[in-house]
């Protein structure tokens, strides 16, 4: 009991711990221009279908079938279309002059629902991970660490910048995070997990990242700055996604 009790521990720290330092990043940054915003939404869409194209998708395809982790692709989507239209719902645009922040705002939520959705897999992992061994374990731990620090600024940034208060833009920021401890905390606990509810919490996963990118992160920093900086925050995003999964 003790050894799943400490390596939840260990997936909860790590897991909040990158994302919580992205988040101090992202709310001290200073700069409020269009082209910064329309960068740091683009990067933050290039690292996602990093993780998506080189963690997520090749994890769940080694592990079961493409039947198996289509199903979980599609539940990740489905989820995120009804938590777009609840948080659409709730940010209705009253005045035009507002349209900006709110618009921020709402994507800075959906973000960090999304990538709480994600952090739970990579909790499993990090379990699981230990049940192998302490290297690996700890290996996955700090790897996940490195790519939730732009994880969490591509949460900061539009919601502080849609208004939101510091204070509550970091407790959302960790409030993600915690994920990774309970995934953690479940992976250590069943140990033999089966490997298909593994596999479609790996496509859940895809599949809700897939829609943010797409239906979100893409068409706002397009719509804050279309220019070379939106395809060049993309293009950086991708390529540090790609290299914080080989880590």
């Amino acid at each position: 009991m003790q050894e799943i009790l400490s390596r939840a521990l260990i997936g909860l720290f790590f897991g909040t711990f990158g994302t919580t330092i992205g988040g101090i990043l992202g709310i001290t940054i200073k700069k409020h221009s269009n082209k910064f915003l329309g960068f740091t939404l683009s990067f933050a869409s290039g690292l996602m279908m990093a993780i998506i194209c080189f963690d997520l998708i090749p994890e769940g395809l080694q592990i079961s079938n493409l039947g198996i982790l289509l199903i979980g692709i599609l539940l990740g989507i489905i989820m995120m279309i009804f938590c777009d239209y609840a948080v659409q719902k709730k940010f209705t645009l009253k005045e035009k002059s507002n349209h900006k922040k709110e618009k921020l705002l709402k994507t800075g939520i959906i973000v960090s629902i999304g990538l709480a959705i994600h952090n739970f897999p990579e909790g499993l992992a990090i379990g699981a991970g230990f049940e192998a061994s302490i290297k690996l374990g700890l290996g996955l731990a700090i790897a996940i660490c490195l790519h939730d620090i732009p994880e969490g600024i591509s949460m900061a940034v539009p919601m502080k910048n849609g208004g939101m208060a510091k204070r509550k833009v970091l407790l959302y920021v960790i409030i993600s995070g915690l994920t990774t401890g309970i995934g953690a905390l479940i992976g250590a606990i069943l140990g033999t997990i089966s490997q298909e509810i593994i596999a479609i919490s790996l496509g859940f996963a895809a599949g809700a990242m897939l829609y943010i990118v797409s239906g979100e992160l893409v068409p706002e920093a397009n719509t804050l700055y279309n220019g070379k900086m939106t395809a060049l925050g993309n293009i950086f995003g991708f390529l540090i996604g790609m290299f914080a999964v080989m880590i």
